[in-house]
């Protein structure tokens, strides 16, 4: 057995002069070939890196006197007796004779005037004594918008709002009434809420008599308070009676 083969070795602790391995062989295309060949091919003066390769300009072909002016075209001959249009024919020249046509034009016309429709004269209107005429369908005068079909009809959006409000009113309604059932609350009526009106408003009168009388000098507390008890009783009797003319439907609680 060879005492280098194994890891654990004393002839390892020797160190040895590494040697680098030697390297693949490069890779080579096998289309190499083809590739330059394509490319030869199809190469132009245009597609190389820099400058192209261009013929240099000759010296002698410099720039010059009248070089850029345009170049009119030759000059024509004009002659005045030459004829501008065709000449007038001939006394002596006749027309083409025995040509005619089979269609019967009177009656074409009379048929074409019998079944067309009738051109109706497009209205104007005229603002000014000095006859300006003006487009009478694009000044807003004709009435075109009340004689559509859908004129003064209330909108889908809107009945549907309603209905909601009245259908959101009745369950208010039906939930007040209920709230009442349950409470036992009792709706006066229209001669009971005129007779406590009536009541109140006879109260404040009597009062109201009753603090007229009082002394003009208020010179002691127990008339001053009498004053201020009677001003108090009026203004909460003013305050009840506005409360029920402010409201027509009153309920009470019953006892």
């Amino acid at each position: 057995m060879d005492p280098t083969c194994s890891s654990e070795s004393i002839y390892n602790l020797i160190p040895s002069d590494w040697k680098e391995p030697p390297q693949p062989p490069r890779y080579i295309s096998i289309f190499k070939t083809a590739v330059k060949e394509d490319m030869q091919k199809f190469k132009t003066a245009m597609k190389t890196m820099g400058p192209p390769k261009v013929e240099v300009p000759s010296p002698k072909d410099f720039l010059k006197k009248h070089s850029k002016e345009k170049i009119l075209p030759p000059k024509k001959v004009f002659d005045r007796n030459k004829p501008k249009k065709p000449p007038v024919p001939l006394r002596t020249d006749h027309p083409v004779m025995g040509v005619q046509s089979e269609k019967n034009f009177i009656n074409t016309n009379a048929a074409n005037v019998i079944m067309g429709v009738a051109k109706k004269p497009k209205p104007i209107y005229v603002d000014k004594r000095t006859g300006d005429k003006h487009d009478l369908e694009t000044s807003g005068l004709i009435p075109k918008h009340i004689n559509k079909k859908d004129y003064g009809v209330t909108p889908k959006y809107i009945c549907k709002r309603n209905e909601e409000v009245k259908k959101a009113q009745e369950e208010y309604d039906n939930y007040i009434q209920e709230k009442l059932r349950k409470a036992a609350m009792k709706r006066l009526s229209d001669e009971e809420r005129e007779a406590v009106l009536q009541g109140l408003k006879k109260n404040w009168e009597e009062v109201h008599k009753e603090f007229q009388s009082l002394s003009v000098f208020i010179d002691s507390i127990p008339k001053r308070m009498r004053k201020q008890k009677l001003e108090e009783e009026m203004k909460q009797l003013e305050y009840d009676i506005g409360v029920i003319e402010k409201h027509k439907i009153i309920y009470i609680a019953n006892k």
